[in-house]
């Protein structure tokens, strides 16, 4: 079969999951994304594997997870897809009682419990897909893909520090010493891994704290209801780690009021009882840390107004605010926000620096 008429479901199903025969796999879905998740429920049934289809309405960052969706996960499937228009929704009994594995990391979602924490599922999320997103950027060259990853990850390793300046104004120091650098590189093969379709990214959390700089958002922009394209940029200062102010026009006013709205949220959930006691100050807080530095690689993905592709996009980097990878800046949110074509060196303990994007380009040697 040439490329043009591969069936990107078939391919990931296949190429990226390698779905077995008789293993269940659970595809949850709004009715907004039927189509895209009717297709995956064939593509996997053609493996011979043992699907289920659920439905549940479309969630927003702030919303939970239907009763029933967090029951059929928790059924600890070998693979879960979830096709959202926005998000999968929260998990009230994790956020008041997290999950904890044996040596004691904590989990506010059975979906992550089972897939970072106990490694038993491999998990597919899709968060705004379409079908011409399925199309144009779910067949690549995943060897290729996956080798520009392992690439980064060299570079990574032994650095303290990551410089990013961009043309709209940027320029943040990110402290990374300790950190992993974490893939999305479309191997989801094996027990406990998982990312994006469209997949193509790295990223790593910075250490709590310690970014310091600005912060001019120019491609596109995470909000609680949903992702846009900035018409005007968003500029963010970044103080200790957080967000302390931020400026520019409507989708500025936008950011801070889903940032505001997660601050609340969070002190009146530990009046409520759904976060323990101390909790809601540190979800306040963590709303406005700097919780990704990610790197897009799919080189078929392009800047839409859709995060899910957006980020993935070549020539781009993305800053997330709120919740981090690393588990030690729980938050309600975490938003994701694209720079166009910036300028990354890494900094290494002895001093010696490292350019790995020059203006957007992928620079190797």
């Amino acid at each position: 079969m040439s490329k043009k008429e591969r069936d990107p479901y078939k391919v990931v199903c296949d190429d990226v999951c390698k779905i077995k025969k008789d293993e269940r796999v659970l595809i949850i879905a709004n009715p907004s994304t039927a189509e895209i998740a009717q297709n995956f429920y064939e593509a996997a049934k053609d493996c011979g594997a043992l699907p289920t289809l659920m439905y549940q309405p479309e969630k927003t960052s702030f919303d939970n997870a239907n009763e029933e969706v967090l029951a059929a996960i928790a059924t600890n499937p070998e693979v879960c897809f979830s096709i959202s228009a926005i998000k999968l929704g929260k998990d009230p009994h994790g956020s008041a009682n997290p999950y904890k594995t044996e040596d004691g990391q904590e989990f506010t979602h059975i979906f992550d419990f089972l897939l970072d924490g106990k490694k038993s599922m491999r998990g597919v999320w899709t968060p705004g897909i379409t079908l011409d997103m399925m199309q144009r950027t779910a067949d690549i060259d995943y060897s290729e893909l996956r080798s520009r990853c392992k690439k980064l990850d060299g570079f990574f390793k032994g650095a303290v520090k990551v410089h990013v300046t961009a043309p709209g104004g940027t320029d943040l120091m990110v402290p990374v010493e300790g950190r992993a650098l974490l893939f999305d590189d479309g191997d989801f093969t094996k027990p406990g891994s998982g990312g994006n379709i469209p997949a193509g990214e790295v990223f790593i959390s910075p250490l709590v704290g310690g970014s310091e700089g600005l912060i001019v958002y120019d491609g596109s922009m995470t909000f609680s209801d949903g992702d846009s394209i900035l018409e005007t940029p968003i500029t963010c200062k970044v103080s200790g780690g957080y967000v302390s102010e931020i400026s520019g026009g409507a989708e500025a006013d936008r950011l801070l009021k889903t940032i505001t709205e997660a601050e609340n949220r969070a002190l009146q959930m530990e009046k409520s009882g759904k976060l323990k006691e101390g909790q809601g100050a540190i979800y306040k807080k963590n709303a406005r840390n700097i919780g990704e530095l990610g790197i897009g690689l799919n080189p078929a993905a392009r800047i839409t107004g859709n995060m899910l592709e957006d980020e993935k996009a070549f020539h781009t980097c993305h800053f997330a605010i709120g919740e981090n990878y690393d588990n030690d800046a729980p938050s309600l949110i975490h938003l994701d926000g694209v720079v166009r074509n910036p300028t990354i060196t890494l900094i290494y303990a002895d001093g010696k620096e490292k350019v790995i994007l020059d203006e957007g380009d992928l620079r190797w040697s």
